[in-house]
């Protein structure tokens, strides 16, 4: 079917765009520019007026302020969602100055206030229950939940606002744009952004780019290769793929909320409305339940869907109104009869547009074949999740054609996360290196975020041994996974092997008591059980105590701990506070409140670290060096649970 047919019924008639293109070649200028003006920041035009242009009441006249900087880090990351979120992050705790550039004024991305998409990840697999994430996305999720019990939209943008700002490696700047890149050569030398509540100008300088905006401006201003539009089947051998390939790219939605006021309320709908004809609706299009909006008010394109998106834009706030308005009016929803709108977004969520190319396209057979991929840094396994290409105008197909669930997560190789010709690029989020089928599986956001949280990791090292990330792939991907694996995160059928933790050497693991699992499997590189296999000890009754012996004396300064946190259950935000089996609302009572940790040093047990209030799944103890011959780990409280389980422990000298 084509655009043209599908976008007859909009606001202005027909939604028109013209296809501007990104060249890389257009901006190797750009050096040139700022060797023309002398080494300072990037100018957009020329300025004829005069010095003496603002004059300030009370100090009088004033130059116009020359709102220009730059900027110097190590790391700049674009895109202040799940995945750049979780890069700055893991690229700021592992050492490296970083500077976040967010296009909104709220962290969060689709999961923001503006947007209001539930944070999904491995959600539903065959089985129907989660695999979830773990890592700085579970991190920020719990964080969540001890301060945001009320489920508040608003209140979660500042939770992230909180999560991020805390840490002292971030620079965050909000309601800047990432405009272009300046290249030296075949590299991003700097990032030319502008704050719009500011009127600042910024040129971002930085050794390694993460581009997590989704759009992927910068990529496509620095010539990085992309594609847009689905894959011909045999070009990757996808058997969900269409026969031949176009430009289809899954749309945008807008959501909507809606209130019980207790008393009846009418609704006119607004002069921009479009009519929702149920009649020819394909049955997949479910009106009820109705409090929550509908994801299938969505719309996309065969051309240039970031070029079109205000026209989109308007249209689907057309469609979303017109969808309520039958809802509301067409006599068949007397339940609705004392509901109104409460909350309708006026930003879209975007699901595709531009996908880079890197050292490896990731693809349908990859994640139905469950392939194990040497560099694997991430997962995924939300089902392939097709959108109607084009959404609510193109009513008699499904909205989602909901190919296929997965069994058990996939593999995503770290060869998809970084640009095959801009050698200082790195990407995480929905523009990753992956065919359009692909695509309809890991765009959700907790998978994105593990992707953030790969790339992050993988731009610190670069920083540190000085090389670009295709070489750290090469030499170093085991040490970019011992490290991911340290910090929390999850990769498939990849235990822990780190011959730097000094409990690999402990001659003796035991606990004061066991209900299920054994003490030994705190050694054994796995952090979750998987697979049908246990990795866990659990106690039986509380308190508890573990304890690590060995033959000689070790020095230790750090003790890291992960205890349990269910994943097997979701704990995301979600707007209907969903509690059930899979879904909850409340802090996981699995997880550990109370512990202290001692050493015994010259036969004496002395404590090295406490905690009353812990608030994460991996729990660290930072202390000066000691010279045991063994630690001792005694478990107080969880948040409601009988029992304690951990998963691993693990110790370090600095």
């Amino acid at each position: 079917m084509k655009r043209r047919k599908f976008f007859k019924n909009t606001v202005k008639g027909a939604i028109g765009a013209s296809m501007i293109p990104l060249l890389g070649t257009s901006c190797t200028n750009e050096k040139k520019l700022e060797e023309k003006n002398n080494g300072s920041e990037i100018s957009s035009q020329s300025n004829n007026t005069t010095p003496e242009q603002w004059h300030q009441m009370g100090t009088g006249k004033k130059p116009r302020p020359n709102r220009k900087k730059t900027v110097v880090c190590d790391v700049a990351v674009i895109g202040g969602g799940a995945a750049g979120m979780c890069a700055a992050i893991s690229a700021a705790r592992n050492g490296a100055k970083v500077v976040l550039i967010q296009d909104r004024p709220v962290l969060g991305g689709n999961s923001s206030s503006e947007i209001r998409v539930h944070l999904n990840g491995v959600n539903h697999l065959k089985n129907g229950l989660p695999e979830r994430e773990t890592g700085i996305i579970e991190e920020i999720l719990l964080h969540n939940r001890f301060y945001n019990p009320q489920d508040s939209y608003p209140v979660w943008d500042h939770v992230l606002f909180d999560f991020i700002t805390r840490e002292p490696n971030i620079d965050l700047k909000l309601n800047t744009s990432a405009i272009r890149a300046i290249m030296n050569g075949d590299k991003i030398e700097a990032a030319y952004c502008w704050q719009m509540t500011t009127e600042m100008e910024f040129t971002v300088k930085a050794d390694v780019y993460i581009d997590c905006s989704g759009d992927g401006l910068l990529g496509a201003t620095a010539g990085a290769l992309y594609r847009t539009g689905r894959e011909a089947s045999s070009e990757f051998n996808e058997k969900y793929a269409p026969k031949e390939a176009d430009g289809w790219q899954m749309g945008s939605t807008v959501l909507l909320g809606s209130k019980n006021m207790g008393k009846p309320m009418s609704f006119e709908p607004p002069h921009f409305a479009i009519k929702y004809d149920a009649e020819k609706s394909h049955k997949g299009r479910n009106l009820i339940p109705f409090e929550l909006g509908y994801w299938w008010v969505e719309l996309g394109s065969e051309d240039d869907i970031i070029g079109e998106y205000e026209d989109i834009k308007q249209t689907l706030m057309g469609h979303a109104y017109g969808v309520w308005d039958y809802i509301k009016n067409s006599g068949k929803f007397p339940e609705t009869e004392n509901y109104a709108l409460d909350w309708v977004s006026s930003l879209p969520g975007k699901r595709e547009s531009r996908r880079f190319i890197g050292d490896y396209i990731l693809s349908e057979p990859d994640m139905l074949g469950n392939k194990q991929f040497p560099d694997a840094v991430a997962f995924g396994g939300w089902s392939l999740d097709e959108h109607n290409p084009g959404g609510i105008a193109n009513l008699s197909e499904p909205p989602s054609y909901f190919h296929e669930d997965f069994s058990e997560p996939y593999q995503i190789p770290f060869r998809s996360l970084y640009s095959k010709n801009v050698p200082n690029l790195l990407f995480a989020g929905r523009n990753i290196s992956q065919t359009h089928i692909a695509l309809s599986s890991s765009r959700i956001m907790a998978t994105c975020a593990l992707e953030g949280q790969a790339v992050g990791t993988a731009a610190s090292l670069c920083v540190q041994k000085n090389i670009l990330p295709r070489e750290l792939g090469q030499k170093y991907i085991n040490e970019l996974q011992e490290q991911l694996l340290r910090d929390d995160a999850f990769i498939p059928y990849r235990p822990s092997k780190d011959d730097k933790d000094l409990v690999k050497q402990a001659s003796l693991i035991f606990a004061s008591s066991t209900s299920s699992g054994d003490a030994n499997y705190l050694n054994d590189g796995w952090s979750r059980d998987y697979n049908k296999k246990i990795h866990h000890w659990e106690s039986e009754g509380l308190p508890a105590e573990v304890q690590i012996e060995w033959e000689e004396k070790v020095s230790i300064s750090k003790i890291e701990i992960k205890s349990d946190t269910n994943v097997k259950r979701n704990i995301m935000l979600r707007r209907d506070s969903l509690n059930n089996d899979v879904y909850g609302t409340s802090i996981p009572k699995e997880l550990l409140k109370s512990l202290e940790v001692e050493a015994r040093i010259n036969g004496n047990w002395v404590q090295l670290g406490t905690e009353s209030k812990n608030r994460k799944r991996l729990i660290k103890f930072d202390f000066n060096t000691v010279q045991t011959t063994a630690i001792r780990i005694r478990l107080k409280e969880t948040y409601g649970h009988n029992n304690v389980k951990l998963f691993e422990i693990r110790s370090y000298e600095s």
